[in-house]
């Protein structure tokens, strides 16, 4: 998905299973041009529904990765901030193509800092649905948010996502406690589940999904709960209810 916009993808996915949605999207790594208004303007036009920032081409992803696997990456990577730390002048541009097309901001991989800033201007600018992406992230402590910062997230109207890749042992080997907890704290409400799946290593996202139901349904949260998080606030999110 980082790699290539998946809104002609969805059509032709569409055409074969005419009673089911789908939906493309696109992320704004350095394969799409990075912060690119006409890529996103093109995958718009085409149907995508999700805008991601920069995942693995973000400044802090690319950061973390050096720290973590000291892995040599080309180049700084993608931040959103200029130096003086304000918003660069092709988010705005970008916020109001998502605000006209009626699309989701997803945060991607970027830092807090970046976060709070773009979801304030967002917000300033009419973007009326914003998901945080997976802020449980064990992958480096600058991908992180706390749980303060997501309860301050949704006070704001932002969804918070979280997905089971987080808890897996192949992937972000989180505390399956600790990822209840966060649901709880934030509200299940202001909150969205998915699997984050697809890698070779992992079980199909559709399994991945019931994997996920089946764990909060021993946690003691509700069916009601779980459609909420599965069904009604993504369909709010894809413009279906």
């Amino acid at each position: 998905m980082a790699f290539y916009p998946t809104a002609p993808t969805a059509q032709i996915v569409q055409q074969q299973a005419p009673n089911v949605l789908v939906f493309g999207g696109l992320c704004l790594d350095l394969e799409m041009g990075g912060l690119n208004p006409f890529a996103v303007e093109s995958s718009a036009r085409l149907g995508a529904k999700v805008i991601w920032m920069p995942v693995t081409s973000s400044t802090n992803a690319r950061h973390v990765i050096k720290q973590t696997t000291g892995m040599p990456l080309k180049g700084e990577g993608i931040s959103i901030l200029d130096r003086p730390g304000h918003l660069v002048p092709e988010i705005t541009e970008i916020l109001e193509m998502i605000r006209d097309f009626d699309m989701v901001l997803a945060t991607g991989h970027i830092s807090p800092p970046e976060i709070f800033a773009l979801v304030d201007e967002a917000l300033k600018v009419g973007v009326s649905k914003v998901v945080a992406t997976h802020p449980l992230s064990t992958f480096g402590l600058e991908s992180t948010l706390t749980l303060e910062e997501q309860q301050r997230l949704a006070e704001k109207g932002v969804f918070i996502e979280h997905t089971f890749w987080n808890v897996m042992p192949t992937g972000g080997k989180l505390d399956i406690d600790n990822l209840f907890e966060a649901i709880r704290r934030v509200g299940v409400i202001h909150s969205v589940i998915s699997t984050d799946f697809g890698q070779a290593h992992h079980p199909s996202p559709p399994e991945g999904m019931r994997m996920f139901i089946g764990a909060l349904l021993k946690y003691g949260f509700s069916e009601d709960e779980i459609e909420i998080m599965a069904k009604v606030n993504p369909g709010k999110l894809l413009g279906l209810t």
